[in-house]
């Protein structure tokens, strides 16, 4: 390969670690999945899938997160040199006049996709990237509300299939899907608490950096011992959605999930207490974005039955 070409292999390289391109495929299965086993057990999969509105929703979204690590990552740079200092000079390859122009463009994009849908997307979608610009700006260094914020803004594209689904509606007609709401409520506390908790950690992995630039983390205003304890409190918080699910509603196969969950989570919990270093902190970062994402494939537990019916449909093809 000539210069040239190695050097623009490297700033697609470089791009798709500021998007987090791993991330994006994940994000795309886990909304497929919510809509057709939580969000609408009652369709067919293949019409959910061949849905092209929702195939709409579900690439706008995958788009703005893209553009939020975008943004997100053009404020981190001098912390990340810090924190992240190998895939900080990765990053550096796209320059930052770059990546604001990639992050207009992007948002410029999800914007007439969802104006395609309708205006309620389009307000929804606007909401959002103003969101994600508002906390890699300013909310992420407020203590605690950054926490918030960042959990809240990873399940937001959630609620864009939800309001696909649920449009407004009678009181009547609310009544009736109240336990449908109940469960995606539940589903949705649950992966939210977990979130939070790794965006906890987290801020104890970048403790350095984050004393470096200002940053009002919990660990750099009340220490790493508040951390742990508010990270055990709200580990010990994520009983309710799980017994709420277990034993309230049916859930199929998943309770095996959420059992095995309780079990990585004490255990997450005696190492949590056990750390004292980066390496021991991004151990357990690990843990939980495995619970996250294993979450996110045993959604199929909950009628597995969809997956069989799926396989005998394509044989008869």
């Amino acid at each position: 390969m000539q210069r040239e070409q190695k050097l623009l292999l490297l700033k697609i390289v470089s791009l798709f670690s500021v998007i987090r391109g791993y991330n994006i495929p994940i994000i795309i299965i886990a909304q497929y999945l919510s809509a057709i086993f939580i969000m609408a057990p009652e369709q067919r999969a293949l019409n959910i899938l061949l849905d092209f509105n929702i195939f709409i929703l579900v690439f706008a979204s995958a788009i703005a997160i893209a553009s939020g690590y975008i943004i997100n990552n053009f404020y981190d740079s001098q912390k990340d040199l810090i924190n992240r200092p190998n895939k900080s000079m990765l990053d550096r390859l796209v320059s930052q006049k770059t990546k604001l122009q990639v992050y207009f463009t992007l948002n410029f994009i999800v914007a007439l996709m969802a104006w395609f849908i309708s205006w309620r997307a389009l307000l929804f979608f606007s909401f959002y990237i103003f969101l994600i610009w508002f906390y890699s700006h300013k909310l992420k260094k407020i203590v605690f509300i950054g926490n918030l914020s960042a959990a809240l803004l990873a399940v937001w594209p959630f609620f864009a299939i939800l309001l696909y689904y649920y449009k407004p509606t009678s009181i009547e007609d609310l009544e009736s899907h109240k336990d449908h709401f109940a469960v995606i409520f539940a589903h949705a506390s649950f992966l939210f608490l977990l979130i939070l908790i790794r965006e906890l950690i987290k801020d104890l992995e970048n403790l350095k950096g984050d004393l470096a630039n200002n940053y009002h983390t919990i660990p750099v205003f009340y220490g790493e011992n508040w951390s742990k304890r508010i990270s055990t409190g709200l580990t010990v918080l994520t009983l309710i959605p799980v017994y709420i699910l277990i034993e309230w509603y049916d859930v199929g196969y998943m309770d095996i999930y959420f059992y095995s969950c309780l079990i990585v989570l004490l255990f997450f919990l005696l190492l949590l207490w056990q750390s004292n270093n980066k390496t021991h902190y991004i151990r357990l970062h690990n843990i939980l974005k495995f619970l996250i994402v294993a979450g996110v494939f045993c959604i199929v537990l909950i009628n597995p039955s969809v997956l069989w019916h799926g396989k005998n449909w394509l044989l008869k093809q």
